[in-house]
């Protein structure tokens, strides 16, 4: 038996969904879940289909070549297939802070997440001990204004080497530049420690608190070349009061951050989210 996920955008016009599944039915394919959804805006028909094929005989290349040539071509699509059975390998990079890599390295032992870690890197070696107690291997690339150029050349060795489809910031402190992020376009997903927009700075929490804000809030999002603007992948928020300090702010911050950062991991392993015009269509 072959599962597979297909994603689709193109201009929206008539007959997508049935040429698609009736496609799917004539390879003797039985579609399994389907979500679809209009920008009416811009006229663009996104649709996420899961579909099990049980026949000895089915091959995906050549389901694959027959499906551009039938059904992509004459809707202009663009289009990925992804087995469902293939997990996707992410790379971790980490700073200082454990709460985000704990908590992922977590779900991920506990096989929450579908996906492969082939390596963790730093710019300190700080964390490198928790990397030895999942037996997952670190790489320490120190990372300085005169270095950095030569860091991410190193990144990128590993990166290829692993064959890495995706990267995940798990509070990594350094500025990814347009050398990695070319090579990687929305596959590099950052947790920001604020509800974008808002207090920007090293102590958004301090800022926050003396503003007297009532909700504090974290956001996921896909790198891009401009600083915290990438389309957003999963947001949250709590609510706070004037009894909470500075301290408390910080700690509810860092478990929303846990909790934001593994929904969007999820979400992008299982193929959920779509990027268009720098934003995302994301089914759940």
């Amino acid at each position: 038996m072959v599962k597979i996920t297909l994603l689709i955008h193109c201009e929206d016009q008539k007959g997508i969904i049935a040429s698609v599944t009736n496609f799917i039915l004539q390879n003797s394919g039985n579609t399994t879940y389907i979500d679809q959804h209009v920008d009416a805006q811009e006229n663009v028909f996104f649709m996420r289909l899961e579909c099990v094929f049980e026949s000895a005989s089915f091959r995906v290349p050549d389901f694959e070549q027959a499906f551009a040539k039938k059904i992509a071509q004459p809707f202009e699509m663009q289009w990925q297939l992804h087995r469902s059975e293939t997990k996707s390998n992410m790379a971790l990079f980490v700073s200082k802070y454990d709460h985000c890599l704990y908590d992922i390295l977590g779900r991920y032992n506990a096989g929450e997440l579908h996906v492969h870690i082939p390596f963790i890197i730093s710019n300190h070696k700080d964390l490198e001990h928790i990397a030895k107690n999942f037996d997952i291997p670190f790489y320490h690339i120190p990372v300085t204004k005169d270095t950095k150029a030569a860091a991410e050349q190193q990144q990128l060795q590993l990166l290829e080497e692993h064959k890495v489809d995706f990267i995940v910031l798990a509070r990594y402190m350094q500025i990814v530049t347009e050398t990695i992020i070319r090579e990687y376009p929305n596959k590099i997903i950052n947790i920001h420690h604020s509800f974008l927009p808002a207090f920007v700075g090293a102590k958004p929490y301090h800022a926050a608190f003396e503003r007297g804000v009532k909700i504090i809030g974290t956001t996921s999002h896909y790198v891009t070349e401009e600083l915290d603007a990438g389309p957003i992948i999963e947001q949250d928020t709590i609510r706070v009061t004037h009894s909470h300090t500075v301290k408390d702010l910080i700690a509810k911050g860092r478990d929303l951050e846990k909790i934001v950062l593994s929904r969007a991991v999820k979400l992008h392993a299982q193929h959920k989210a779509f990027v268009y015009n720098n934003k995302t269509v994301v089914f759940t």
